[in-house]
């Protein structure tokens, strides 16, 4: 069956029974009439027809000036051929019903008809407007209750797919956003660390030097205020040193924030290669300790690797979870995956580091390749 045919069937149902209700009265009373007005009936049908058909490309208005004039026709009809066209009369009622959406009960004042019936026999008509009634009811409170619920699914459905991309997008952007924000931070360390290793620092190896150069001089005339400079300058150096180790250690970011920066660059790599690689952090992360932190870093690379080598994939996930006193991680992709799983120096490296830091890890192979890591806090 055709597209327009499956959208249109019930205007097709519709056409044909009105059709075999016309002609039928007509065949019913062709032995009694003459040809001419066998003739005018056929044209009456004729036109019932046409108006039906019409009344599905109209507007409103337009369709109800369509019926009325179908059931001036109809009525027509019964004064020509009398009680022969009492199924086109039913027909006729059950347009108007289905034209102004009625409830279902106003349908059974359609057996009415079985009292003006002196044509047929009664249990005929009874089945006959039975199954007329049983079409149009179908039609609007079953097909078109489903039609109705199929436009709310595809419109729910629509929905949650702009929802899904916005949140896809949103989170795109607060990866590139905490990305920045890290780099940012890092820089601002840097520029924080050198100005400070120069404001606190270069006066002292600049005095360093000074010093340093009126010993040479002070060597042979005055050996003993030489070595006593030279002993302060070894002092004041030494100072120094001391002082660099501390600012060294104040200032140093975070293992966590720069496991994260290297595991945001990682994502924004891939993803400038045509694969899309997104992270996702849940639970308290910066609880992790160092040492995890470390395993996590090189297991991810080593995954990422992998997939971007092997996989033919065009989505990586890397999910880590900071739960009460474990940490779970995952590496994922959507690739060609493999049959058998054979350990070569990659995965192997990989376990090694998970059980170092007394984790387990496993791999998966269905619908992809996935690396599973759980490891105590």
């Amino acid at each position: 069956m055709r597209e327009g045919s499956r959208l249109n069937y019930f205007v097709i149902v519709r056409i044909i029974i009105m059709l075999m209700f016309g002609l039928g009265g007509f065949f019913n009373i062709y032995k009694d009439k003459e040809v001419g007005v066998l003739a005018i009936i056929l044209l009456l049908v004729s036109l019932i027809t046409a108006c039906i058909c019409m009344m599905e490309f109209l507007s409103n208005k337009n369709r109800i000036f369509s019926l009325i004039v179908a059931t001036i026709l109809v009525f027509v009809l019964f004064y020509l051929g009398g009680r022969s066209f009492l199924f086109l009369g039913a027909f006729i009622f059950c347009e108007y019903l289905y034209a102004f959406k009625v409830g279902i009960y106003y349908y059974l004042i359609a057996y009415v008809f079985l009292y003006v019936n002196k044509e047929y026999d009664m249990f005929f008509t009874f089945a006959v407007i039975t199954l007329i009634l049983v079409c149009y009811i179908q039609e609007v409170f079953v097909v078109e209750y489903f039609k109705k619920r199929t436009i709310e699914d595809v419109k729910q459905t629509q929905s949650l797919k702009r929802d899904l991309i916005n949140k896809e997008e949103s989170v795109k952007n607060e990866l590139k956003k905490s990305m920045l924000m890290a780099e940012n931070q890092i820089l601002e360390e840097r520029a924080n660390l050198s100005q400070t290793l120069h404001d606190k620092l270069g006066h002292n190896i600049n005095g360093s030097i000074y010093q340093l150069e009126a010993c040479k001089l002070l060597m042979e005339k005055d050996p003993e205020k030489a070595r006593n400079m030279t002993q302060a300058v070894i002092d004041q150096l030494r100072s120094g040193m001391d002082e660099i180790r501390s600012i060294l250690r104040k200032e140093r970011p975070k293992k966590n924030e720069l496991a994260l920066l290297q595991i945001y660059k990682l994502c924004d790599d891939c993803n400038g290669k045509g694969v899309n690689t997104e992270l996702e952090t849940e639970g308290n992360i910066s609880e992790i300790p160092d040492k995890i932190w470390e395993v996590i870093l090189d297991n991810a690379f080593e995954a990422v690797s992998n997939s971007m080598k092997y996989a033919n994939c065009k989505n990586i996930k890397i999910i880590i979870n900071a739960m009460n006193k474990m940490v779970r991680c995952q590496i994922r992709d959507d690739g060609k995956g493999c049959k058998i799983i054979e350990e070569g120096m990659g995965l192997s490296g990989m376990r090694q580091r998970v059980r170092t830091v007394g984790g387990t890890i496993d791999f998966e192979c269905d619908g992809g390749f996935a690396v599973n890591m759980l490891m105590p806090m």
